[in-house]
């Protein structure tokens, strides 16, 4: 969050925005047409998130990708040097944000990206330039990775396509990291109600969610239930009759925070219960990827420093 920063069953980050270049068709389907050409014949094939399966032949060398936590991934699984270009929000690792830009996730410029030569393009599955790329010759795998267990199996999908044996072992240290990161919690700063806020729609990020499921770990009670989506939009006064206990919000979202209607009263604003994280430490938050450790020993500082304490869990005062 859209950054890539989701009130469907399967909502999509609602922080992705940018416009498509369609222009120089002719020129981009005859390029196209001799990538096509020079690609060697299939070996494997590999399911996205569609349900496609997407032919990989040998492990690509010239990788495009259009989703922050793709890259990251990619980069995770030590083949950052074979991405040839990302998206306006990929930041992270500096390896990959001094890369090409080839404009937004939803809306990539279809010429930059041909213009780089790929033999694979990494998107999510919400960008509305698969087809055109598709249709261009370009091999997409698109992926959606919404929870925890997403992302377990698209680290062991990237692993097969770049012939990485390690997804496994690098996802088991990220799910570690969760681990030792809820075990640093005192009992005490258990138990509080949560409103996480990826984006100033509001977009919230429920139990669903990869966020949500790291705070049930620590120990949070999520104020958005599981049925209302992943990374639901929501009526403000929604998140007002919830009262949660403690706000966690990006800077970028958080300015006029307690002048929303109603907002001033909520018990979080009132006992000054909020954490306000910079936009580089929302980038880490709300990245389903290889820093979610981190992410998670970020969100339990905050719950150490603004949970309310409770009586009988550990709080002798």
């Amino acid at each position: 969050m859209k950054r890539q920063r989701h009130a469907s069953k399967r909502a999509k980050a609602p922080w992705i925005t940018t416009a498509v270049a369609t222009a120089t068709a002719k020129p981009l389907a005859a390029l196209a047409f001799a990538l096509a050409l020079a690609a060697p014949a299939s070996a494997a094939g590999i399911v996205d998130d569609r349900g496609r399966t997407v032919e990989i032949a040998a492990p690509p060398q010239r990788i495009v990708s259009i989703l922050p936590s793709l890259a990251e991934m990619v980069c995770r699984l030590d083949r950052c040097e074979r991405l040839v270009g990302v998206d306006r929000y990929t930041d992270w690792p500096a390896q990959a944000a001094r890369l090409p830009r080839v404009g937004g996730g939803i809306d990539p410029n279809i010429e930059a990206i041909v213009a780089l030569r790929p033999d694979l393009v990494l998107a999510g599955t919400s960008s509305r330039g698969i087809d055109r790329l598709e249709s261009l010759g370009i091999r997409v795998l698109a992926f959606d990775p919404n929870t925890h267990a997403d992302v377990e199996r698209i680290l062991g999908a990237l692993g097969v396509v770049l012939g990485r044996d390690d997804a496994q072992r690098i996802w088991r240290e990220i799910d570690d990291g969760v681990s030792a990161a809820a075990r640093s919690l005192p009992p005490e700063a258990r138990g509080a109600r949560v409103y996480f806020e990826v984006n100033a729609g509001p977009y919230g990020a429920s139990e669903a969610s990869f966020i949500g499921e790291t705070l049930a770990r620590l120990g949070a009670r999520n104020i958005l239930p599981a049925r209302l989506g992943a990374f639901p939009k929501l009526n403000p006064e929604y998140v007002v009759r919830a009262d949660p206990e403690v706000i966690i919000i990006g800077q970028r979202s958080a300015e006029g925070l307690a002048q929303r209607p109603g907002w001033s009263g909520m018990r979080a604003i009132r006992e000054g219960r909020v954490c306000l994280f910079l936009a580089h430490e929302s980038d880490v938050l709300v990245r389903p990827g290889p820093r979610m450790a981190e992410a998670a020993r970020m969100m339990a500082e905050c719950l150490r420093q603004k949970a309310p304490r409770r009586r009988g869990e550990g709080d002798s005062r």
